[in-house]
């Protein structure tokens, strides 16, 4: 299974955000510190907040930040939201499979992509940023890697 570029730019947002302590980040601070063009993150951003994981504030001392839920969300859970529930391939599409009446491929890709989700269920996002990668976001973000706990 391979995620689209939008879900791993949504995954590197939130590990970015779960070490950012007293400082919050901007949209354009993250987008520079992921290496990623800023519309792309503005994007990823704006999805994140609308599933409740990122919360946005305007004006001085704003940024982004995690929520509670962002913290505690499942890696797989978030990963199923953002890739949707589709097939791993596209037996109906625009020429048809002529095997999807009784293939048995299509059943077995969908119990595949459900167990790759299921590996990630227990994994929370606070997971993904325990050592080492926690103290390297925070290298590569310009915070200072003895600050709290990721």
């Amino acid at each position: 299974m391979r995620l689209t570029r939008f879900t791993d730019l949504a995954l590197r947002v939130l590990m970015r955000l779960a070490v950012a302590e007293a400082d919050l980040p901007t949209t354009r601070d993250v987008a520079a510190t992921m290496e990623v063009p800023y519309t792309h993150t503005a994007k990823v951003v704006a999805k994140l907040q609308h599933l409740g994981l990122v919360e946005a504030r305007r004006g001085r001392g704003g940024g982004l930040a995690l929520t509670p839920a962002g913290r505690a969300a499942s890696v797989g859970g978030v990963i199923r939201e953002l890739e949707g529930a589709g097939d791993v391939v596209d037996c109906d599409g625009t020429v048809p499979c002529p095997l999807r009446s009784a293939c048995v491929l299509r059943g077995a890709l969908r119990r595949a992509q459900e167990a790759f989700f299921a590996s990630l269920d227990p994994l929370t996002v606070n997971d993904l940023v325990a050592a080492p990668t926690g103290p390297l976001l925070l290298g590569i973000s310009g915070g200072s890697p003895g600050a709290g706990s990721p």
